[in-house]
């Protein structure tokens, strides 16, 4: 009885430190969001729609009121009016045009004066994923904090190769918050996405992001933009911590470039709805992606900020996610309206043509990442895609729940299940097949 008393109190303890820790994180954050609203010259923001159906402000989910601003900017029009009409313009004026809006007034401007990074291996095991012998590493990247020593940095990485397979391999690399394949989670008989993707012979990487950048405005003085600046707050155009996550993500493949079992032209990029977004963005801004699977990114990543479905501007400017995106953007949720955006999400995979692209969302508790304008999103890249001669999503019509659109460079799946990337790994792995066997 007395052992259980105490376990009671020590839970109780526990629990109680962990709120209020939350209570304090929160606090800070919101007085760094208004902060930066000083910066800016902003007295308030719009308030963002709730996820509870029942809730006053609950997020709106009919079709009819789904559209507001259906005239998205023009991928293909330059600033001074002139259309871009062949492919030259678009790598060297208007895919620049783009990269600049973005950068001024959504994700941030990421640093030139970046620290390097020195990479130690941890730990190294021989061990099985379902019938095939691997090799997994525990890796870390220690930053460079010889500039501001009160931050320290150390990204988590993990490596699996199959032990078998000879000469160089495609690589598929996850952002998560957990390294472990999760079978203990997964359905029986259901194969973690590690497995599938080393039984086709290739390697497996896992990135944690929160590695790199704290995910909460509390943590903007820590991680590699708080080491970058010196423990003082951002200004408004500085990055946010999705353009923090997707730096170091390109710091990894840095690191994945100098080992001899991998083949540096053959990358994947995974990541689900936070790290969905920080993988759209990390492949529009780094060329070395070959093929990305981008799952229920939602807003700030493919889905149209202009549509009024699901999770909205003002959710992605709301103190709990302002973080992720730059000081600039909080502009749109407050003076301005989504349509001042001089950008919108099928730019974003415009950015990524004319490499292929899976787009996947779930079904049942996905609305509110709204797979529809994620659908939209890439019907409007299209144009882009047609302009480097590939194929784009190759259709306007929106598909059957559990029917993908493959035959192009942009493909879309909406599996049955609800908030998860893992029915959708499969297929992904199939096409990323297609495209890996050239």
């Amino acid at each position: 009885m007395k052992k259980i008393l105490l376990s009671t109190v020590a839970c109780f303890i526990l629990n109680f430190s962990m709120g209020q820790n939350k209570d304090s994180l929160k606090k800070i954050s919101i007085l760094d969001q208004r902060k930066m609203l000083t910066l800016l010259n902003i007295d308030s923001l719009r308030k963002g729609v709730s996820s509870d159906p029942k809730a006053q402000n609950a997020a709106n989910y009919n079709e009819a009121l789904a559209n507001p601003y259906p005239i998205l900017p023009d991928a293909l029009l330059l600033k001074n009016g002139s259309k871009v009409t062949n492919q030259k313009v678009w790598w060297n004026k208007r895919r620049r045009e783009i990269i600049t809006d973005f950068d001024n007034e959504v994700y941030g401007i990421t640093p030139t004066n970046l620290p390097k990074v020195q990479w130690e291996i941890v730990s190294s095991k021989e061990e099985k994923l379902g019938m095939v012998e691997v090799t997994t590493q525990k890796i870390i990247g220690h930053v460079d904090n010889a500039s501001y020593p009160a931050v320290v940095v150390d990204i988590d990485l993990t490596l699996t190769i199959p032990n078998q397979k000879m000469g160089k391999i495609p690589v598929v690399i996850e952002l998560a918050f957990v390294t472990a394949p999760g079978s203990n989670t997964l359905p029986i008989n259901e194969k973690s996405w590690q497995q599938q993707v080393v039984e086709k012979g290739w390697a497996a990487a896992v990135i944690i992001p929160i590695s790199i950048q704290p995910d909460n405005g509390a943590g903007l003085k820590k991680g590699i933009i708080g080491m970058m600046n010196k423990g003082k707050d951002r200004q408004p155009q500085d990055w946010g911590t999705i353009k923090a996550w997707a730096w170091g993500t390109g710091i990894v493949i840095d690191y994945l470039e100098e080992n001899k079992r991998i083949d540096i032209k053959r990358i994947a990029l995974q990541g689900h709805s936070r790290f969905g977004k920080t993988a759209a963005v990390t492949m529009a801004y780094d060329s070395r992606i070959a093929i990305g699977y981008i799952s229920s990114s939602g807003q700030g990543g493919l889905k149209l900020n202009r549509r009024n479905m699901g999770e909205l501007v003002e959710n992605n400017a709301g103190v709990s996610l302002y973080h992720w995106m730059a000081g600039n953007f909080l502009k749109y949720a407050g003076p301005l309206q989504w349509n001042d955006l001089p950008v919108d999400a099928h730019e974003l995979i415009a950015l990524c043509a004319p490499r292929p692209l899976f787009i996947g969302a779930g079904n049942i508790g996905d609305e509110w990442c709204d797979p529809k304008g994620m659908f939209m999103a890439a019907v409007a890249a299209e144009p882009v895609y047609t302009l480097l001669n590939k194929k784009g999503i190759g259709t306007n019509q929106f598909p059957p729940i559990g029917t993908g659109v493959m035959n192009g460079q942009i493909a879309f799946r909406q599996h049955l299940e609800g908030h998860t990337p893992q029915p959708n790994w499969a297929y992904f792995l199939d096409y990323a097949s297609r495209y890996f066997k050239k």
